[in-house]
């Protein structure tokens, strides 16, 4: 069994994995942006179920840039851990075997152990939240790049440059995320029209404002599919992979997946060079399994592969 904490930018979820991917205990605890306090949580939560439960390693997953040695180059909101090893701090503090992976590619590796990508050898995830994050498995190991950034797909441009200021507002992220992209240009436009206007930070209250035919809201959406599409089809482009995953809370959402796999059916059909091939090569979208779980069971996945090699 092994001890799994997926570490978010407000709250920590961890818990007790078997070998089979079953999580046996599941809690959660306030993410301290402290290194001194967090270590010191973190060493707390190992020690208390090292007790319950016979361990053989610990699991760890956070957002940001890590790399294969546990270094932190960035780690999301929290700003305490940039530039930091945790991974080694935490091993010397429990004697026990610790791995440290980005959320978005623990994720993705626990769709291939016991989710939808469990037949793939090469596939990518998207992940949609506030930005567009991702992951990379090429031949079933997780391509994490030259600095552990690969699959970090919200920063691709794929939208005609402004001609000064900051560019990434033609990224993906800014275009097709959840919050900075969706709900964040919602918001900008109807505030054009109306100051007054109360400001939502929440994709279903959009979706249901288009339904109520709030015209804003329909452009909005038209955008958010439109852009999205573009970006998976840059990536089966680049790519070529078995089938592409698409994780956040939104896909949840079965409006949401049938829209999505409309728009991306329709941009293909424009696209001459790439319309021809779909008759013989056809890329699956299909949405993630785990959603919440996925962090914590991926992480448990790479203790594991660790262990037993």
């Amino acid at each position: 069994m092994f001890i799994s904490i997926d570490i978010g930018g407000t709250t920590i979820k961890y818990g007790v994995v078997d070998r089979a991917g079953n999580i046996l205990k599941q809690s959660t605890m306030k993410t301290e942006d402290n290194k001194e306090i967090f270590v010191k949580n973190i060493v707390t939560i190992i020690n208390s179920l090292k007790d319950e439960f016979e361990i053989e390693g610990v699991g760890m997953c956070a957002p940001g840039i890590i790399k294969e040695d546990g270094f932190m180059v960035a780690a999301g909101a929290i700003k305490s851990l940039y530039g930091e090893n945790i991974k080694k701090e935490i091993e010397e503090q429990t004697g026990f075997a610790v791995t440290i992976a980005n959320d978005a590619n623990a994720a993705a590796i626990a769709e291939q152990w016991i989710g939808n990508a469990t037949n793939m050898r090469n596939y990518v995830c998207l992940v949609l939240g506030t930005g567009v994050g991702g992951a990379v498995v090429i031949n079933n190991q997780i391509y994490a790049g030259s600095n552990g950034m690969a699959g970090e797909f919200g920063w691709t441009m794929i939208n005609e440059l402004p001609d000064e200021g900051d560019i990434e507002v033609a990224t993906l992220n800014k275009k097709s995320a959840v919050v900075n992209g969706l709900c964040v240009n919602y918001n900008r436009k109807n505030l054009l029209v109306n100051k007054n206007a109360k400001e939502t930070y929440d994709a279903k209250e959009v979706f249901e404002l288009e339904k109520q035919g709030d015209v804003i809201a329909k452009e909005v959406l038209t955008d958010f599919f439109t852009n999205l599409a573009v970006g998976i089809i840059n990536v089966m482009s680049s790519f070529d992979p078995d089938g592409i995953l698409i994780g956040g809370g939104i896909s949840n959402n079965k409006e949401f997946e049938e829209r999505l796999l409309k728009q991306i059916k329709e941009v293909k059909s424009r696209h001459a060079s790439i319309n021809r091939m779909s008759k013989t090569i056809e890329t699956p979208v299909l949405m993630a399994k785990l959603k919440n779980d996925a962090g914590i069971i991926g992480a448990a996945f790479l203790i594991k592969e660790k262990i037993d090699s």
